[in-house]
């Protein structure tokens, strides 16, 4: 499931700076690379650093999203008429995870 999932984020910091083709292996470790083509390790660590850090910013939002009630929770909250208990679930969802 995805709440587990842990980006690569040297592998993703390859892919979004010398695209899909610049590299065969990429981990937090090694490096094999296809071409000559590629940027150097130092840009790539300062990106997957950058990276890194945008998503850690972003736990709350992904914590929220399991946490929030399900759409079927809230069809029947709209039909059932009971949208104040709704907004109550998600503000408790927000207190639990504010922004930053």
């Amino acid at each position: 499931m995805m709440e587990n999932y842990i980006p690569n984020f040297r592998s993703e910091a390859v892919i979004e700076l010398d695209g899909w083709e610049s590299f065969y292996e990429c981990t937090d470790t090694t490096t094999i690379w296809r071409n000559d083509n590629h940027s150097s390790e130092e840009v790539i660590n300062a990106k997957a650093l950058e990276l890194k850090a945008e998503w850690t910013a972003q736990e709350y939002a992904r914590n929220r999203k399991l946490a929030y009630p399900s759409i079927e929770e809230c069809l029947h909250a709209i039909l059932d008429d009971d949208l104040t208990a709704l907004q109550a679930k998600r503000q408790a969802v927000k207190d639990k995870y504010p922004k930053g």
